[in-house]
């Protein structure tokens, strides 16, 4: 069954407890939780301090997206648990099998994720390593940009390879995944689809509405 993860940068934060019990009613699968340095990608969002208060009001696991240089250095602040996903980028280290067995050893699952210029061959060598492989469709960065349109191959590519080697590992989207994108994401063999304000974040209809809108479309 398909599943969503909502961003929690998109979130309300003036109203961020009703808007996360509105997000558990819809059914969200994780919470899609955006990390990001200044330097691996030109924003800076969300710290430690800001993952313990969301973890003080839900018990829905995190979806741990680190867009940060040197991933290594960082993965403990977040305390990582065993039903949580910790996403690191392949540009971002030197050493991504190493990392990314050292999450596994945290009894996280373990996520690589791929900028749309990364092309699949990058991480071919270590999806033994991986639960979940997250396509960037747009570039990182920024909520509410463009989809880049060849990343909709990059994922029939991707599902292509996984089904040839028969692993069990999932495929998150991750950028301007609106209700029309969406349908061509699923169709092309996504998992996994972070919600931002493209879909269920649109304020003109409401999160709960909205919600039930896309909860539909991915099935």
């Amino acid at each position: 069954m398909a599943k969503i993860f909502p961003s929690i940068m998109c979130v309300d934060y003036k109203n961020i407890v009703e808007e996360i019990r509105t997000l558990e009613k819809i059914g969200a699968d994780h919470f899609h939780f955006d990390v990001m340095d200044g330097h691996f990608v030109p924003n800076f969002t969300l710290g430690p301090d800001m993952l313990k208060t969301i973890r003080s009001i839900t018990d829905i696991p995190i979806d741990l997206h680190l867009m940060v240089e040197k991933p290594e250095n960082y993965i403990d602040l977040f305390e990582p648990g065993k039903d949580d996903i910790v996403c690191i980028h392949q540009e971002s280290t030197v050493h991504l099998q190493k990392v990314l067995s050292s999450i596994r050893e945290k009894k996280s699952k373990a996520g690589v994720a791929l900028n749309p210029a990364t092309p699949i061959f990058m991480i071919k060598h270590v999806l033994c390593d991986v639960d979940i492989v997250c396509i960037m469709t747009v570039n990182p960065g920024f909520a509410g940009k463009k989809l880049v349109p060849e990343t909709l191959n990059k994922i029939k590519e991707l599902k292509t390879l996984i089904n040839e080697k028969g692993l069990n590992i999932e495929i998150e989207v991750d950028g301007n995944v609106s209700f029309e994108n969406a349908v061509k994401m699923k169709e092309m063999g996504a998992d996994i689809f972070v919600a931002g304000t493209s879909s269920i974040f649109n304020r003109e209809i409401g999160i709960e509405e909205a919600g039930k809108i896309f909860r539909n479309i991915i099935g």
